[in-house]
């Protein structure tokens, strides 16, 4: 199977991967391709931007949360459009730990043996430069770099400094982004503001695009990009004909959600209808809700005075229907958000309030997890967390349905609140991890009939 394919790796953080990401899928489209995107790690943010301007919903490809194989499939699987293009996540090498490159945008560039084109912030150095693309293409025997972006060049000089030092490592250049703030886009919490928030904010990142663009080599990175290997065919996985509904909470509230998450849900026979727990007065008929992360601090206001939708969730939680929420859902379920000296009261289905924090919580997972609705025996889990809140408050009797070696959690390394048939967490699972779609698409037929 042929897949032209490319990954765009930084050499940190910051050096702007995700305008840079943007504008090659904007340069690829304009020259007739279509353009699946793909986002390293765990992140939500960054995809939204991906498939804002590619017009396809962003796949996420973490080898910590869905181990090797289940990567590669759905890579292969959800490699439809003429083209991949995988955005990277922090330096090109960072991983797991600092012992290894696992999990890193290396790992995935080698999983998908994909060639890599390493994007380096030049705004602050010049022959230097050099020093830093040859430790990236040495640093690791087969790197699988092929080229070179050069970002925040200052001028024409400082161009050609950086060009006659490159010349060193025998990477072509393929874009030369020249210094200019207008061209960043802000950032939020963890990362970016989430596309969702604001047409302003879409309208800019269209016209970055096309700025950037024109600073690219196109034909270059095409080249690049159509000079990979056959990769093996991945049979499809069958759809179950749909037996239930599961309405998911999607909004500017909460829309932190793995595609292949919704997709697996689909694929166990469960039909997806979508509602807005921060403007909607009624909820779809279902027989089971997800409610994924977010940042309901932001409209917690608006929230608030949404009593109707509230009532709703409370009164359904407590007539046992299956509530599945993660992160920003848990927030949204405990009795309250406190954020920058406000109060807003929440659906309370959890004896917990929560607290805004200016310390971010950012972990990989490890731990086990106890029968849920999404487990119907004792396992070993992996996922990841990343919030600024934490729970006070927080009921002595309890129950938690993850007991975590590596994480923090919401209390003592416990993770995954239980109340009536709803799990809540900070933790965000990747479901074909394990049978966890199965699992609550089952429960979810169950109470359909109960």
């Amino acid at each position: 199977m042929k897949i032209p394919r490319i990954v765009l790796a930084g050499a940190s953080s910051g050096v702007g991967k995700t305008s840079i990401t943007c504008s090659i899928i904007y340069a690829l489209q304009k020259r007739g391709f279509s353009v699946q995107p793909f986002k390293v790690g765990p992140d939500y943010i960054d995809p939204s931007y991906l498939s804002s301007i590619s017009k396809n919903e962003t796949f996420n490809l973490d080898v910590w949360l869905m181990g090797k194989n289940h990567l590669l499939s759905s890579f292969v699987s959800n490699s439809k459009s003429d083209v991949s293009v995988i955005e990277g996540v922090m330096g090109f090498y960072d991983g797991f730990d600092g012992n290894s490159n696992y999990a890193s945008t290396h790992h995935v560039s080698e999983i998908t043996k994909s060639p890599v084109i390493l994007i380096l912030d030049a705004s602050k150095t010049a022959r230097s430069i050099a020093a830093t693309a040859l430790g990236f293409q040495k640093f690791h025997k087969n790197s699988g770099i092929s080229a070179i972006i050069l970002n925040k060049i200052g001028s024409k000089k400082h161009e050609n400094l950086c060009r006659q030092a490159l010349q060193k490592t025998k990477l072509p250049i393929v874009g030369v982004i020249p210094k200019d703030y207008s061209l960043n886009l802000e950032s939020r919490h963890l990362g970016l503001f989430s596309t969702l928030d604001s047409k302003t904010l879409y309208n800019k990142i269209q016209k970055i695009s096309k700025i950037i663009s024109k600073n690219l080599d196109i034909d270059q990175i095409i080249k690049i990009l159509k000079n990979t290997s056959e990769m093996q065919n991945i049979s499809k996985s069958l759809h179950k004909k749909p037996q239930t509904t599961i309405a998911v909470a999607l909004d500017t509230s909460f829309n932190f959600y793995y595609q292949d998450n919704l997709e697996a849900l689909r694929r166990e026979g469960a039909s997806l209808k979508f509602f807005s727990p921060t403007n909607d007065k009624k909820i779809p008929k279902c027989d089971g809700l997800y409610i994924g992360g977010g940042f309901p601090e932001i409209l917690g206001s608006k929230l608030e005075k949404n009593q109707i939708m509230k009532k709703l969730i409370k009164n359904l939680a407590e007539d046992n229907l299956p509530i599945y929420a993660e992160c920003g859902g848990l927030m949204y379920l405990t009795k309250s958000i406190s954020s920058e000296n406000k109060k807003y009261k929440m659906v309370g289905i959890f004896d917990a309030e929560t607290c805004m924090t200016k310390r971010m919580k950012l972990n990989y997972t490890k731990g086990k997890i106890n029968r849920s609705i999404i487990s119907e025996k004792p396992h070993n889990i992996q996922g990841h967390e990343f919030h600024y809140s934490r729970l006070d408050s927080i009921s002595s009797d309890s129950k938690f349905a993850y007991e975590l070696e590596i994480g923090d959690g919401i209390k003592n390394h416990k993770d995954g609140l239980i109340q009536y048939s709803s799990l809540a967490s900070y933790g965000h699972l990747y479901f074909d991890s394990s049978n966890y779609a199965k699992n609550f698409v089952k429960n979810c037929i169950k109470y359909s009939r109960s």
